[in-house]
């Protein structure tokens, strides 16, 4: 059985039956891009299977709002339209009044902005919708042929992996430059271990992202869907430029781990809240990394502060490596 078939099988109520119809209904849906009215489907069931009535696909698409499968967009024109959710993140909308088209984007802000004020209110949430409207850029030129955007799955992948690649840079500059200006030989040979490793690791991704890039030749050309403060530039830029101020080994690990540990938190908390995807698989695989060299940053850190006291006496902030 097939991801797609599992999740489906999944979503059916206990003891309920299977539906031919049905099954047909959202396989058509999930193989489509964008955004349908009940209409729209409908002409394209009807090219499968001439027998299926409008009553049917109704019936079909209520089901999978209900399950889940599909979300429900109104862009004020007057139409309902219908977008899968299986293996599609959560997103916003930018709606252009001329030609009624729609582009999406992911927002860290408006998510956090969202929670807040729901926590605030004592609001517990269940689905986040914005809906922008405006003028695109296509009409404002007034270009008579607009341009096409790839599936939100590939820009998704495409960002996701983007910022896996700065941050990867981010970290080997960092460990990089740590290598060479911790004096204790167990915390430089750590430093050089994590730095081969995000070597390793950034030449992987990188030719995940040229592989990404043969399913769509324009793809780097498509405007930015995931909107991240902070993570453009990599999350170890900020710690890299405070490296060369640290007094000491003890604070240079502590560093360390305060940048692994953000980027642990950071990949960790939106991949586990996208929906099943290839950028939360990219972001779920990095963070299981990121966690890695938190726990050898860790334990090194303990072993130098043990050397340390042996040597002197003097003790260290253990609550803050252990939080």
């Amino acid at each position: 059985m097939d991801t797609q078939s599992a999740y489906l099988e999944r979503l059916r109520p206990l003891g309920a039956k299977r539906s031919g119809k049905r099954d047909l209904i959202v396989d058509v849906f999930l193989k489509q891009d964008g955004h349908l009215s009940a209409d729209e489907l409908f002409d394209l069931i009807r090219e499968q299977d001439q027998k299926i009535s409008r009553a049917t696909v109704y019936r079909a698409l209520h089901w999978m709002v209900g399950a889940g499968v599909a979300r429900k967009v109104d862009f004020g024109d007057g139409r309902s339209r219908f977008e899968h959710s299986y293996q599609h993140p959560r997103h916003f909308h930018l709606i252009c009044k001329l030609c009624n088209r729609s582009f999406e984007f992911l927002s860290s802000d408006i998510e956090v902005l969202v929670e807040e004020v729901a926590s605030a209110r004592g609001f517990e949430t269940r689905q986040s919708v914005l809906q922008i409207y405006g003028t695109c850029d296509d009409c404002q030129a007034g270009r008579s042929v607009q341009r096409t955007v790839a599936a939100t799955e590939l820009l998704f992948a495409r960002d996701a992996l983007r910022m896996a690649i700065a941050t990867e840079r981010s970290g080997l500059e960092f460990y990089s430059r740590g290598a060479e200006l911790v004096d204790d030989p167990q915390a430089r040979t750590v430093f050089q271990r994590l730095a081969a490793e995000e070597r390793e690791h950034l030449t992987t991704l990188e030719k995940r992202f040229e592989q990404l890039l043969l399913e769509d030749s324009d793809l780097e050309s498509y405007p930015t869907f995931l909107f991240f403060k902070g993570a453009a530039d990599g999350l170890f830029a900020s710690g890299t430029d405070r490296l060369a101020k640290v007094a000491d080994d003890r604070e240079a690990l502590m560093l360390g781990i305060r940048c692994e540990r953000g980027s642990y938190r950071f990949f960790k908390r939106y991949g586990e809240r996208f929906e099943d995807s290839e950028g939360k698989r990219i972001f779920l695989e990095f963070a299981a990394e990121e966690r890695e060299h938190l726990r050898l940053l860790i334990g090194e850190y303990r072993k130098l502060v043990g050397r340390s006291k042996a040597a002197d006496g003097s003790s260290s902030p253990e609550a803050e490596v252990a939080g």
